[in-house]
């Protein structure tokens, strides 16, 4: 048996930026990417655009990849993340369908109330992880990786057709929305002042309607991918970037791109789809046929001022404080098996 592990390599930080996982210049092919309604947006704030899961998205603005990151984890920066899929499962068979799918019990959900969770294949691997909220309009909302869209998507609509054939009462909706990220421990300090409802009473993995900054029927969903306290904002499109300008005006927020999203999760120890888990690890052990000190995800830690990794090692090796070697570049270099994760988690709940 493998166990997934963190892993401290005792390098030097560099701060450069691991292109495996974030996508690769534009080419010639740029008209052939899909665009969020930010597009036009990030280029006039000098965003600089790559390749990403078939969109065209920003890395990097004006401001380094570390400089964003440590400004994320002291302040709030803003991220487009209007990539990914949002669906809404309705009717009144929603959570037998969802349930058929996922491995998170969705039932006991309460009202706004959402939890990570995994669709699986046959066999136990994961397809990909998603969000699922139990909303109190009637339906369910779901946010997955923008990489497995089209799996992801057709999975849901298979399994609806197989229900309704079956006389079940269920559908899906693609949400034609952006999708916007504001991250950092003043984040709901900024989103208070452009919101009526009391975001205090909105804890971590909990959402709720609002307008927000003048723009009306905004889903406010309290988390995030890297660590802080922080929310994603379901926006119209016709309102995305009037709500990213007005979030801007404040001081507290820079725009972030996929470097700084990808070192800040790396930090707080979330998985990213096709590196760290997929259809060959399930949810309960990571049954791969890799060797010791096999990396899925790496970069240079801004926060640590070290080089972190996540990997799967025999179980016997998966004690912290246990040293490995790690081959970096056909180098050995030391590191140490580590808790996760490695930067301590500021999530916002009820106390």
């Amino acid at each position: 048996m493998q166990r997934a592990v963190s892993v401290v390599a005792r390098l030097g930080l560099r701060g450069q930026v691991l292109p495996s996982v974030l996508g690769r210049p534009l080419s010639g092919a740029q008209d052939v990417l899909r665009r969020t309604p930010l597009y036009d947006f990030h280029l006039a704030h000098g965003g600089k655009m790559v390749a990403f899961a078939g969109w065209s998205l920003p890395v990097q603005y004006r401001d380094s990849h570390v400089d964003s990151h440590l400004h994320t984890r002291q302040h709030c920066s803003l991220f487009d993340v209007s990539h990914m899929l949002q669906t809404k499962i309705y009717g009144c068979d929603r959570v037998k369908l969802m349930e058929s799918l996922v491995v998170g019990d969705i039932a006991e959900l309460r009202p706004n109330q959402g939890t990570l969770s995994l669709f699986t294949n046959e066999v136990g691997g994961i397809l990909d992880d998603l969000i699922v909220t139990n909303t109190s309009e009637g339906h369910l909302y779901v946010v997955s990786n923008a990489g497995c869209w089209d799996k992801d998507l057709a999975l849901m609509q298979d399994k609806v057709r197989e229900l309704q054939n079956m006389g079940s009462d269920v559908g899906l909706e693609v949400v034609d929305n952006a999708l916007l990220a504001l991250q950092g421990p003043t984040a709901a300090q900024v989103l208070q002042l452009g919101v009526a409802d009391d975001l205090k009473k909105l804890p971590f993995m909990t959402s709720a309607v609002m307008e927000v900054f003048g723009v009306p029927s905004c889903r406010v969903t309290r988390c995030g991918y890297t660590g802080e306290d922080g929310v994603e904002i379901s926006v119209p499109v016709a309102g995305a970037v009037h709500l990213a300008t007005a979030l801007l005006e404040n001081p507290e927020v820079k725009l972030a791109g996929l470097a700084a999203r990808d070192s800040l999760r790396l930090e707080a120890g979330l998985c990213l789809y096709g590196n760290d888990i997929d259809e060959h690890t399930t949810p309960v052990e990571g049954s791969l046929s890799w060797t010791l000190g096999t990396v899925t995800s790496g970069c240079p830690s801004p926060c640590l001022k070290k080089n972190v990794a996540m990997g799967y090692v025999p179980s016997e090796y998966s004690q912290p404080g246990t040293p490995l070697l790690v081959e970096v570049r056909r180098k050995q270099q030391m590191a140490v098996v580590s808790k996760m994760p490695f930067v301590p988690t500021n999530y916002y709940t009820l106390k």
